[in-house]
This record gives C-alpha cells, sequence and structure tokens, in this order.
C-alpha cells in the first residue's frame, strides 16, 4: 500500500505560512521542528494538512534565488491544489472572513460547486464540493 505524504509548498516565511494555513484555511499544524539544509544550515520541517487528511503540505522557505522564483508560481498560473469541503457555503464564508483571496465568485461545474483562491504564496487553490 502507498499513498502520497507531502507535497511541498515553497514560502516566503514559515511563521506567515503557518498562520495561513491555520488560522485561515483551518488546517492542523502537525510538525514545526528544527532541521538543516543539505550543507548544515538551519531551517525548519513545517508539516500542516486539513483535519482529519492523510496527506499534508510541507511549507519550505525558499532557499535562494531559484526558489524565490517559485514563490506563488509553483504551478506556472494554473490551480495547482484542491481543497474538498463537505459545506461549501460555510467554508467559503468562513474563509472570506478570515482574510483569504478568492479570484472566482463560486459557480457550478460537472464535478461540484468550486471557486477560486490563493494562498499565502499568490499559489492559486480550488475550494470545491461535490
Amino acid at each position: 500500500m502507498a499513498f502520497l505524504q507531502l507535497v511541498t509548498i515553497v514560502v516566503r516565511d514559515y511563521d506567515e505560512a503557518i498562520a495561513f494555513f491555520v488560522d485561515a484555511l483551518g488546517f492542523d499544524l502537525v510538525e514545526d521542528s528544527p532541521a538543516s539544509t543539505n550543507d548544515g544550515r538551519p531551517k525548519r520541517w513545517v508539516v500542516v494538512r486539513p483535519p482529519g487528511a492523510a496527506t499534508g503540505l510541507l511549507l519550505a522557505r525558499a532557499d535562494g534565488p531559484a526558489q524565490e522564483v517559485a514563490v506563488g508560481n509553483q504551478v506556472a498560473g494554473r490551480v495547482g491544489f484542491f481543497l474538498e469541503v463537505q459545506d461549501f457555503d460555510a467554508t467559503h464564508e468562513r474563509m472570506r472572513a478570515a482574510g483569504v483571496r478568492f479570484v472566482t465568485e463560486p459557480r457550478r461545474e460537472p464535478y461540484g460547486r468550486v471557486a477560486v483562491f490563493l494562498d499565502i504564496a499568490g499559489n492559486r487553490w480550488d475550494l470545491l464540493s461535490r
């Protein structure tokens, strides 16, 4: 048996990213531990995930110019992350109240209700409910 454990999102700042994912999106902070880069510099191992989910996000602070240009553009401007919820209206309203920036209004698609929002780095996500 195998499953996707983590997906990395490159961010500018650990604490801002934690606040966004935990406070605005309601994710759980699973781990925030000191770690080292491959060449021995300090970093943090920060994992968040939606409550009850098996797959989490590794929030990785950009390290150098090549990674800094990837912040907010990890999937070339496309929607690259999908947050499926049971109660679309309540979640959408809670996220808006928490300051999450939606770039589309909610709409119906064959696969369910959807609205596109931006994460703390500027990556596009679908909030969706089937």
